[in-house]
């Protein structure tokens, strides 16, 4: 993650819209294991929102994204979370629907 200040060798968590660099699993053979900023959009792991309803979803996804904060894609297929959409308001302008 950029810009994190931790214990030494200490792996680095991250959650729901958080910016961070990811290497690319699945696409093109152009963009496969390229290094690339991402903003995460859904997460498996459950998580509480402050009026204490947990929010799960299905699975783990995040938004390529730039250097200044704007999707790379057209269209974000799925849900996207409201903390996400809230911090990151280029994202939510792309997604289909937001929880």
């Amino acid at each position: 993650m950029p810009k994190y200040h931790g214990v030494r060798h200490r792996r680095s968590s991250a959650g729901i819209a958080d910016y961070l660099v990811v290497t690319v699993k699945k696409g093109t053979p152009e963009t496969r294991k390229q290094l690339m900023n991402a903003v995460i959009v859904r997460q498996r792991r459950p998580f509480r929102r402050p009026e204490g309803m947990m929010v799960q979803f299905e699975d783990n996804a995040c938004v390529i994204v730039t250097p200044e904060g704007e999707a790379k894609g057209s269209d974000i297929k799925g849900p996207v979370a409201r903390e996400a959409a809230e911090r990151w308001p280029r994202i939510a302008a792309n997604a289909s629907m937001i929880v």
